[in-house]
C-alpha cells in the first residue's frame, strides 16, 4: 500500500501556507526568504500542510528576528511526550547583513515585517517576510477598483 500526500501538496506544489491578507493590508516593499528553527512534530505539520499565517507577524528583539501569532497545527498522531503548542514563538534564520537592514528599517523609518508565504525549498521550510507599510482605507478600496476593473476587461476581451 502506497501512501499518498496531502491534497494541499500534490503535484510538485511547494507551497505550505500562504498570507493572502497581508498583501491587502499593507504595501509591500522588499522581501526577504528566512529559515525556521522548528521541532520534529511542527515539520510533520508541515508536510500535512497544517499551518496558518493570517494571525502571524514578525518582531526583531535583540537583533534577532522571531515569527509569532502563526499557527501550526499538531497531527493526532504526535507524541504524547512532547507538549505541542500552535502557536509558539519561532526563531527566524537571517543573514546578520539582512537583520542590520531589517532593524534599521523598522526602528527608524516605521516599517512593520509580515510573514507573506510558507513553503519548502530543497527540503527546508522557509518563510517569505514583508517589508511593508500599512496602507489606508482609500488605498484599499483603490486596489479593490482597480483588481474588478482587470477582472471586467478580461471579461470583455475574452468575449470579443
Amino acid at each position: 500500500m502506497t501512501r499518498t500526500k496531502p491534497k494541499k501538496l500534490q503535484a510538485g506544489d511547494s507551497t505550505i501556507a500562504l498570507n493572502k491578507k497581508a498583501r491587502h493590508e499593507y504595501f509591500i516593499e522588499e522581501n526577504y526568504e528566512a529559515g525556521l528553527a522548528l521541532e520534529g512534530w511542527e515539520v510533520k505539520s508541515l508536510r500535512a500542510g497544517r499551518a496558518q499565517l493570517t494571525e502571524g507577524y514578525v518582531v526583531l528583539r535583540e537583533a534577532q528576528a522571531w515569527l509569532l501569532g502563526a499557527h501550526i497545527s499538531p497531527l493526532l498522531s504526535a507524541s504524547t511526550h512532547v507538549s505541542a503548542d500552535p502557536t509558539r514563538t519561532r526563531k527566524l534564520l537571517l543573514h546578520r547583513r539582512e537583520l542590520d537592514r531589517l532593524v534599521g528599517a523598522v526602528e527608524r523609518k516605521g516599517y512593520t515585517l509580515v510573514p507573506l508565504a510558507l513553503y519548502w525549498k530543497r527540503g527546508k521550510a522557509k518563510l517569505d517576510i514583508g517589508l511593508a507599510k500599512g496602507k489606508k482605507q482609500h488605498d484599499k478600496r483603490a486596489d479593490q477598483k482597480e483588481r474588478d476593473w482587470q477582472r471586467q476587461k478580461s471579461r470583455l476581451m475574452k468575449i470579443r
